[in-house]
């Protein structure tokens, strides 16, 4: 089982995880633009590619899972999935299965203000959400919504943009500001599809930031979650996280994976708050928050593999270790 994971990145510990899953029986593959990104050191293969906006983009991702033999692919990079996504048929006739879901799904994830649409539909709380600056203003002017307020990219990724500003001034200055960042960010690519209303002012929700891995089998069933409650965040990424009991909010990802019918992990951000869940973003891939789940006993890439082998897999394997904390750490490799 050859396993090929794009926009590589710092992810080293996900093509460990899938080097232990495949007990030595396939290859772990990365691909990313930069040679020195961390998880080319660890891979099997490491093969540089250009960006993922580039013309042939597509083109060197098949070649290269012609030229390893490569059974699975693995984007780790929300910019990619909707660029590898309308190709899934080209890569399955040649034998490689995209960890990548539906088209659809990924609108749905990527285009925050259709996530909130999303949780509307399913009468799930999110954060009441405007989609230009005068709206926003009415709704302040009303009482509708408060300040300080987010502002934030309509098409965002890894937390490029956010802003919190706490009155008109500086709402105004926000606003000209994310816009400017947005587009002149790799955002802008994914922000000209409505680039008039590409950037969203939503209610600052304040409360418990949990996060939770769902997992779904290929055919967008929800067969697991785990829960974290996230106890730091640097640079947009979960940094110290721990497994906690929520049977609430454990039954709210069953219900999220089942409607939103993906394949694989999504990464699913909310906040609790005067007990009430508020869902905030939908990442459908492995998310920087994942690792905790797994150190917590989750194994999602053993399940992953075991589907590829059309095989059922024994969900009574996995533990819930709950109130035990783990926190990231910086290390040196050579790259």
């Amino acid at each position: 089982m050859n396993v090929l994971f794009t926009c590589a990145g710092r992810r080293n510990y996900l093509l460990e995880y899938f080097k232990e899953a495949t007990k030595g029986s396939g290859k772990v593959i990365a691909a990313d633009m930069s040679p020195t990104a961390p998880a080319m050191a660890l891979a099997d293969v490491a093969r540089v590619v250009s960006d993922v906006y580039a013309e042939d983009y597509v083109d060197q991702i098949l070649q290269i899972c012609l030229e390893e033999k490569v059974d699975l692919l693995i984007s780790l990079n929300d910019l990619e999935l909707p660029v590898l996504s309308p190709y899934r048929k080209s890569f399955e006739e040649a034998g490689i299965r995209l960890l990548i879901s539906e088209q659809e799904v990924i609108d749905i994830c990527f285009d925050k203000y259709r996530t909130v649409q999303f949780c509307e539909d399913l009468n799930l709380g999110t954060p009441r959400t405007y989609l230009n600056l005068e709206e926003a203003k009415k709704a302040l002017e009303s009482g509708e919504l408060s300040f300080p307020v987010v502002v934030k990219p309509r098409w965002g990724s890894a937390s490029i943009g956010l802003e919190f500003p706490s009155d008109m001034e500086e709402l105004d200055l926000a606003y000209r500001l994310v816009t400017l960042r947005t587009m002149r960010s790799i955002l802008s690519e994914a922000s000209k599809e409505d680039a008039e209303r590409s950037v969203l002012i939503q209610e600052l929700i304040d409360g418990t930031e949990y996060g939770l891995d769902i997992l779904n089998d290929f055919n967008g069933k929800c067969v697991q979650v785990y829960v974290k409650e996230k106890l730091a965040m640097r640079a947009g990424e979960t940094d110290k996280s721990v497994l906690r009991n929520e049977p609430e909010l454990e039954k709210l990802g069953y219900r999220v994976g089942n409607a939103l019918g993906h394949i694989g992990n999504v990464d699913c951000d909310m906040f609790e708050k005067d007990g009430k869940y508020y869902l905030l973003e939908l990442n459908p891939r492995f998310g920087g928050g994942y690792p905790f789940s797994q150190m917590s006993g989750a194994n999602y890439p053993a399940a992953i593999l075991a589907w590829m082998e059309n095989r059922e897999f024994d969900f009574t394997t996995f533990r819930k270790t709950y109130d035990q904390a783990f926190a990231k750490c910086d290390t040196l490799i050579k790259v």
